[in-house]
């Protein structure tokens, strides 16, 4: 019965979406409850699925966007790929397990997946609140990041000490690990890895904000810091958070995919473009090729740890190629391939979808991952510069997307980092549809609308 808290998101998503706005429960309480809370708690009740916290504010939140009739949705192309792959997830699981087994991944794929994306690309764009969806995501990250800290010198994870109270037997598989001297920091998102990922795609946003003037010049809660801006302030604590998780695979990620952000902070973006495409392919190729040879040399003959973690990374990949063709459309079910001996973790995204759910979910996963980001990196092309600098949201959003991209290569995108990436590509698909303005309002402002009357006479009474 204790598990039972995890449905108080739901009860007060429900209470906010009916009595207010469906936007600001979107905003203000399943945005808090997706990246304040852990994943890995559920309410075990009997005969139905087990939802997180996040998945229970899912649920009360689709239930009252559905009754006000789907305010702000529009169908896309985008919603068949994204509802296939979720399709074929859950279908998978059901071949190799069955209805019993396979029910709580189909209800993750739905209320983690799904119901996130839809609200993700019906409450943000069509009600110009941009700024304060990336402003929510910023200002919980911050939260993580002060806790990070705690866990970095302690080697103490809060959330499992205090919220573990409440789910006796759950979440003991997320184990502490060190780097450094310190512990790697996993906050309420199991692992570091994982906690990594999240906080670079709440960089890139709050660097978004940053250029665009969205925070106010003053704040009184931060007027301890009288010598950095609000907007400094989140930078340094978002960027803190990604250091704090010590992920190598992360931060190169991130260093990676800001060289998107670049081209869009550049007055010559043709001329910025092709130089980022030379450094790809001048300095990145055989950078590239260097590492395969770096990670090719086996774990037995590894000078190091980081050439051994490189080489299991590398043998990974050429060891189960095999396994995962073997059930090549719809893979081998959750967990459920044959292990091979000295394999136990697969640290791939890409490599573990393919082995859990075939090949037809990772070309899903591919064509949303890296279609998206091509869209966005066209559209943004395609328009004038922004004023602030560096205030276009879709070279931002398409450097999530790289980075996501690579960061995954290194590790599983499950739990909340899964959640946040589908979020991700339902902002993406609105802004693709509606935007209309980028970057001209700065300071949180309301957006505008042209004037596209014909005749534009005032009348008078």
């Amino acid at each position: 019965m204790l598990s039972y808290i995890a449905y108080l998101p739901g009860i007060w998503a429900y209470y906010v979406a009916q009595n207010q706005s469906v936007t600001k429960a979107f905003i203000w309480v399943y945005i808090p409850t997706l990246l304040l809370l852990p994943d890995y708690y559920r309410a075990i009740t009997p005969g139905l699925p087990d939802p997180s916290f996040n998945q229970s504010a899912s649920v009360a939140l689709f239930a009252v966007f559905v009754m006000k009739g789907s305010p702000g949705y529009k169908f896309s192309l985008t919603d068949l790929l994204v509802g296939f792959y979720a399709f074929s997830v859950s279908f998978s699981e059901f071949l190799a397990s069955g209805y019993a087994d396979a029910q709580n991944l189909m209800f993750f794929e739905l209320t983690s997946v799904m119901f996130p994306y839809i609200f993700a690309k019906s409450l943000i764009e069509p009600f110009n609140l941009r700024y304060d969806f990336a402003k929510s995501v910023v200002l919980c990250l911050a939260f993580v990041f002060v806790m990070n800290l705690f866990e970095n010198k302690f080697g103490y994870n809060l959330w499992q000490a205090y919220l573990g109270m409440f789910f006796p037997g759950q979440g003991l598989g997320w184990i502490t690990t060190f780097r450094f001297g310190l512990a790697r920091a996993a906050g309420p998102y199991g692992h570091c890895l994982l906690d990594g990922v999240i906080m670079a795609v709440g960089y890139r946003l709050q660097r978004w904000l940053q250029w665009s003037d969205a925070w106010p010049a003053k704040m009184k809660q931060l007027a301890w810091a009288p010598w950095f801006s609000p907007a400094q302030i989140f930078t340094l604590m978002i960027l803190g958070g990604v250091l704090t998780t010590l992920g190598k695979g992360q931060w190169l990620a991130g260093i990676v995919a800001a060289g998107i952000t670049i081209i869009g902070r550049s007055k010559q973006r043709v001329a910025a473009m092709t130089a980022v495409i030379a450094v790809m392919v001048f300095i990145g190729l055989p950078l590239l090729l260097a590492f395969l040879s770096y990670a090719s040399v086996g774990r037995k003959n590894a000078k190091d740890d980081n050439q051994e973690t490189a080489a299991y990374r590398y043998e990974l990949v050429t060891e189960y190629m095999d396994v995962a063709s073997e059930r090549l459309w719809w893979g081998w079910g959750l967990m459920k391939w044959p292990e091979v001996p000295g394999f136990e973790s697969i640290d791939n995204h890409f490599l573990l979808t393919y082995l859990n759910h075939g090949v037809i979910a990772l070309t899903l996963l591919l064509a949303i991952m890296l279609g998206m980001m091509v869209r966005l990196i066209i559209h943004g092309m395609s328009r004038p510069m922004t004023e602030p600098k560096g205030s276009s949201l879709a070279f931002s959003l398409a450097a999530i997307f790289l980075m996501y991209f690579i960061a995954v290569a290194t590790v599983a995108m499950m739990n909340q980092s899964c959640t946040l990436f589908f979020i991700i590509v339902g902002l993406s698909d609105a802004y693709l549809r509606l935007s209309t303005w980028d970057g001209d309002q700065g300071g949180g402002k309301t957006r505008v609308e042209p004037d596209n009357r014909k005749f534009k006479f005032r009348k008078v009474l």
